[in-house]
């Protein structure tokens, strides 16, 4: 991977300091900027043009939440990873429902926040381990299923797709079970991203939990 632009938003200056220092430790990181409020954030991220956003949920000017909203609806290539003190259910899905790709403590070990950090501008989705127990206690609930028509954007086969993955079904299984190539499955769920705006998987089954898809098993 070359290297990573990364922009820290905290509103605490010690902890950006700390944060910005370990850092700079790393090869693969280019701090590029800091923001101490949601509106900063948002604004440093449209002029600079980071990778990755690292960000705070407690923020004056907005927030965390609504600033990686911002963010990712301006400029989907720039990804969010949340360090913050807070791991209760609506932070959590909040921030995920806002395009946030990974959601860490900020009491996470030194190593594992460069893991994290590093997955996230990879493309993967990255969760601290209790915050990780939540997202799937979520997944493994029930929830009743809808009429066709929503999420109208995409096709009766995405939307089938879709459905499937909100039941917790990997590309294998959906493949086994339409009958599909798992290559034109795996085409299928960019489609369903794109079309959706999403950044992956995960954020993709929040959307379709929310638009009541995922009934039965």
């Amino acid at each position: 991977m070359s290297q990573v632009h990364v922009l820290i938003a905290d509103d605490h200056p010690l902890f950006r300091k700390g944060l910005r220092t370990m850092l700079e430790s790393m090869s693969e990181i280019n701090v590029v900027g800091e923001a101490a409020t949601g509106d900063e954030a948002v604004e440093q991220a449209a002029d600079l043009q980071p990778d990755l956003v690292l960000m705070d949920l407690q923020m004056p000017g907005g927030g965390g939440i609504a600033a990686t909203r911002e963010i990712r609806h301006a400029s989907p290539n720039i990804r969010v990873l949340v360090i913050t003190l807070h791991e209760d259910d609506d932070s959590v899905f909040a921030a995920l429902r806002a395009g946030a790709s990974g959601y860490v403590l900020k009491d996470t070990h030194e190593e594992d926040i460069k893991r994290a950090l590093l997955a996230v501008a990879a493309g993967q989705a990255i969760f601290s381990p209790a915050v990780a127990a939540r997202v799937l206690k979520f997944f493994e609930s029930p929830i009743a299923y809808v009429p066709k028509d929503v999420l109208p954007e995409l096709t009766d086969r995405e939307r089938t797709i879709l459905h499937l993955m909100a039941q917790g079904k990997n590309n294998q299984e959906i493949a086994r079970e339409l009958n599909l190539r798992l290559k034109t499955v795996a085409n299928y769920s960019s489609n369903i991203f794109a079309k959706l705006q999403v950044a992956d998987r995960v954020q993709a089954i929040l959307l379709a939990r929310d638009a009541g898809l995922g009934q039965g098993g």
